[in-house]
């Protein structure tokens, strides 16, 4: 028993001084030097509210506002991962391809500077790919992954292809001959003939979704055949570089389209956050109704002063925090329009 004793008292010491005192003298520490650092490094709005941590991205979607790397993750703090796509996946070229088509500009030659996706989108209503027509039946028969996943992708683009499915019922019924083993196709399954009759009935198109007034004067949004817009300038920019391979285009900051091993990474490079100054300025211009040269100065500066390199400066090429040079935005002009 005294044996026993001795033991149960070492382990309460042992406990205590473990899960008790040395946690509470490092949680004293911290919150004495470094509170900031130890809460999350969590930033206020311009409210006083949290709207999120310096140590972790979060996705911004209007065009006053620098955007972070992309993320495998969704920017999803509790489920940090990398992509893991080898470069030999034509899914890992299809995700960069998608994030450079609607930005692209020429390098040289009479469009030196120009965007490149309203040729994209010329090309594309010509619905000629490799000198044969119909480009959106050869995407969806080259990639049946990328077709499935666009009718995946959202519940509007299922329904569009199901109300499709149910107006073509014998393309469904050679579809089940052709593959016994599916009986009662799904909208996923019947991507790629979706795609391939929607090529024929409707060349140079692709269907997206549209937004118009509908009764009572709301807004409706539905699928609808486009040849212009954004899902054009990007779905279809990789197989417009296929067919114009020397085409000089501006090179693009390798963080811009690359995700970090985590997905979560809060900064980008400063050459990153520099090529993406001439959206960010020219939307503050245009909300501000000022002059443009002049915006552009200013975030260059804010830019420049939020700038640092890991180590002090001793290695490592120079980085801006999103979120922070962000809030420095809103603070200098206000909110977006």
């Amino acid at each position: 028993m005294r044996s026993i004793s001795k033991s149960l008292w070492l382990l309460t010491f042992a406990v205590v001084l473990t899960c008790g005192i040395y946690p509470a003298i490092l949680w004293g520490i911290g919150q004495t030097l470094w509170p900031f650092q130890v809460n999350g490094s969590i930033v206020n709005g311009p409210d006083g509210k949290p709207v999120g941590s310096l140590l972790v991205a979060q996705p911004f979607t209007k065009d006053e506002y620098f955007q972070p790397r992309p993320s495998a993750a969704s920017y999803d703090a509790t489920a940090s991962a990398s992509s893991a796509l080898a470069v030999s996946n034509y899914a890992l070229r299809d995700r960069v391809a998608r994030a450079i088509g609607p930005i692209a500009v020429y390098s040289a030659g009479p469009k030196q500077g120009q965007l490149v996706a309203p040729d994209v989108e010329a090309w594309f209503q010509a619905d000629k790919f490799g000198g044969k027509p119909g480009i959106v039946a050869q995407w969806a028969d080259l990639h049946n992954s990328l077709a499935q996943a666009w009718v995946t992708a959202d519940p509007t683009h299922g329904a569009y292809v199901d109300a499709w499915s149910k107006a073509h019922p014998d393309v469904v019924t050679q579809f089940v001959k052709a593959n016994p083993g599916t009986p009662k196709p799904q909208a996923s399954d019947l991507a790629v003939v979706f795609f391939e009759h929607f090529s024929k009935d409707h060349p140079g198109m692709f269907p997206s979704p549209v937004t118009h007034k509908g009764p009572g004067g709301k807004d409706v949004t539905e699928i609808m055949p486009v040849k212009t817009g954004s899902d054009i300038q990007s779905m279809f920019f990789d197989m417009w570089r296929t067919d114009h391979p020397d085409a000089p285009l501006a090179d693009v900051p390798g963080d811009y389209v690359t995700t970090s091993g985590s997905g979560l990474d809060p900064d980008i490079t400063l050459e990153n956050a520099e090529f993406q100054l001439d959206r960010v300025a020219g939307k503050w211009a245009q909300d501000l109704h000022r002059n443009l040269p002049q915006v552009k100065a200013e975030i260059q500066e804010l830019l420049q002063s939020h700038a640092f390199s890991p180590g002090g400066g001793l290695f490592g090429e120079p980085l801006v925090n999103v979120l922070e040079v962000n809030l420095a935005l809103r603070q200098r002009y206000g909110a977006p329009a």
